[in-house]
């Protein structure tokens, strides 16, 4: 039956159209979600042997030797290079800080690996090595009963005995009642593809919030580290006891997303800078809000919270990167980049 419908000899039953926008609705969502899930393991993991590796493991059901990450590796590289060249000196003392950081972010994306392998994607290949394949195998069943009818049909046409005749269209009746419990079977599993997508949208949205998570400490670790490089004097000494003239540039950072539900509103470099300026200028005091939590290194130090406001003015003599910081009996030096100066 199957060869003479691919030569064009035999008539073929058709499934009705809304199996067929199912069947076509299954067969899209698995291929992008294959695709988006591929993907998303690139992203996460960029070195294929090391994704391969993991493979490996997890097909032997066995854990994967714990390595350094990426950041992690320069990290340790950049400590190991400080203390070489002496945490007394200027570069060593900077290379240390920046390595600690650095390793600070290769914890976090080691647990954004691990929450988007778990949120994101293992219900999506679950999907796929899972609810895919029972579809599929119920797909194939059902064009097995359908050839089954369509060779009955053409046994009652070339049927012309009368005994012949009433055989075949007994056995007609009964591919019939087959085919059609099984495009019942069919239909059922696969109108649950929308189910699967109102899933995967959960999943999904865990995926952004764990990328956001992940973003916002990175942040929060590069502004403090900013912070850190900020406060050495702007000519260094060299390892060799040579005076170097090259200046630390302070960077402007911009406001970004300190948490999932609280968006900070984006401040312009211009205004920040002529703000602070103007702040510096005067002996008056201004007020202004807090972007991101701070802890103080010292008792010279203010504790921040995020969103409180304070009033800040400058001091003769005091560090370009710092304000003196003012909450009710409360005072000490703030960093200029964890504040918003209000009108």
């Amino acid at each position: 039956q199957f060869t003479e419908e691919k030569l064009g000899q035999a008539e073929k039953t058709e499934l009705d159209a809304h199996l067929e926008n199912l069947l076509s609705k299954a067969e899209c969502t698995k291929q992008w979600t294959e695709k988006i899930m591929k993907q998303t393991e690139v992203l996460l993991q960029p070195n294929p042997n090391a994704r391969i590796e993991e493979l490996f493991y997890e097909k032997l059901d066995r854990k994967a030797p714990s390595r350094m990450n990426n950041p992690e590796l320069l990290g340790q590289y950049m400590i190991d290079a400080g203390n070489e060249f002496g945490p007394g000196t200027a570069y060593g003392n900077a290379l240390i800080k920046c390595g600690e950081t650095q390793k600070q972010i290769g914890t976090a994306d080691r647990e954004l690996i691990q929450t988007s392998a778990i949120n994101f994607l293992t219900p999506l290949r679950n999907f796929i090595e899972g609810d895919y394949k029972t579809i599929t195998k119920e797909r194939k069943l059902l064009q097995n009963k359908r050839l089954d009818l369509d060779a009955a049909k053409t046994r009652l046409k070339k049927a012309k005995v009368a005994e012949a005749r009433a055989a075949s269209e007994q056995e007609v009746r009964i591919t019939q009642s087959e085919f059609d419990r099984q495009a019942e079977i069919t239909r059922l599993l696969l109108e649950g593809i929308s189910s699967t997508h109102a899933h995967h949208l959960r999943c999904l949205n865990d995926f952004v919030e764990a990328q956001m998570t992940y973003y916002a400490q990175c942040y929060k670790y590069m502004l403090d580290l900013q912070k850190q490089l900020g406060s050495f004097p702007s000519t260094f000494l060299s390892n060799n006891n040579q005076s170097s003239s090259a200046p630390v540039h302070s960077v402007s950072t911009p406001s970004v997303l300190a948490s999932a539900s609280a968006p900070l509103p984006s401040v312009s470099n211009s205004v920040v800078t002529s703000g602070i300026s103007e702040l510096k200028s005067s002996s008056g005091s201004r007020k202004a809000r807090v972007l991101y939590d701070y802890d103080a290194a010292n008792s010279s130090e203010l504790s921040l919270l995020a969103d409180e406001v304070i009033t800040v003015y400058s001091i003769p003599g005091m560090d370009s990167d710092w304000l003196m910081g003012e909450r009710g009996n409360q005072k000490g030096k703030v960093p200029i980049t964890y504040l918003e100066l209000l009108n």
